[in-house]
């Protein structure tokens, strides 16, 4: 039996892992952060976490995912010390704090062009796990998300994402896209999309078996933004209006990764991808 924690448990990603995690029989589940019902809580917060409040957890875990984060891209250029605060000092925290048999760590494919504070908050953060897990012997994994889309009866969280405006805009009529001028073929955005059960899927594969390295979650598929418009209204019969705004600071022009992950599984279509399943 494998006593698992995982920080961040009501986030978009989290929730999604600790539903198909959570009738697992050789696992026991606990989350850190609010939780759904089926969950066993620890009462702290990401701020208790990026603050070092005192902590009661005195158990050792076999496995501690750690997916608490703040996450929204533009607020990070407004904000950037909650960023530091939380994503950096607060994934120290969480190491000296739990003590654990392996930890893996939830990062973002941005942090290899580092353009914003959140990028910046979650490179540093890469760089702890690795020296801490290293210097302590403690298996690690660092998975970088790229694009994460989909949902499977959860809502999306981050305001800033892909599948939360596509969802918004469905119920308003109205998806703002920042930004039509780029070097692209139709001057939105590329980016590499994964479902966010394919991430799920891959994290649980290295509770198991750490890697000791970045591995990277992706398809190494570009699509554009307005591509991924266009789909969304065929897959789920829809129809809304596009408004171009100006650019968001922070925002990458392409980022299409370049080495999947052997852990990364294709296991949606596009269409797939993008049917919001609620």
């Amino acid at each position: 039996m494998h006593k698992i924690l995982i920080t961040g448990n009501s986030g978009y990603i989290g929730s999604h892992l600790s539903q198909i995690l959570i009738n697992r029989k050789d696992l026991i589940l606990h989350g850190l952060d609010k939780t759904e019902p089926a969950v066993n809580l620890i009462k702290h917060t990401i701020q208790d976490i990026s603050l070092d409040t005192e902590w009661n957890i005195d158990s050792e875990y076999d496995c501690v995912i750690h997916m608490a984060a703040e996450v929204a891209v533009g607020r990070s250029v407004f904000n950037p010390i909650l960023y530091y605060q939380t994503n950096t000092i607060g994934t120290l925290n969480v190491l000296k704090k739990i003590k654990t048999k392996n930890f893996i760590f939830a990062s973002t494919g941005s942090a290899a062009g580092m353009n914003s504070p959140y990028s910046i908050s979650k490179k540093a953060a890469e760089e702890i796990v690795d020296q801490y897990c290293k210097e302590n012997s403690i298996p690690f994994t660092i998975f970088r998300f790229y694009n994460v889309v989909g949902a499977d009866g959860i809502l999306p969280t981050n305001p800033d994402g892909l599948m939360w405006n596509l969802m918004n805009a469905e119920k308003t009529g109205i998806f703002n896209l920042f930004g039509d001028d780029y070097n692209t073929k139709d001057g939105s955005c590329v980016r590499d999309y994964t479902h966010v059960n394919e991430i799920c899927y891959s994290v649980i594969e290295a509770i198991h078996g750490p890697t000791g390295q970045i591995e990277n979650l992706g398809h190494g598929v570009g699509t554009t933004v307005k591509e991924m418009v266009e789909i969304y209204k065929r897959a789920n019969d829809c129809d809304f209006k596009t408004v171009v705004c100006s650019r968001r600071k922070g925002d990458l022009e392409s980022s299409v990764l370049p080495n999947p992950s052997k852990y990364m599984k294709t296991l949606y279509t596009l269409e797939d991808l993008l049917k919001s399943n609620i």
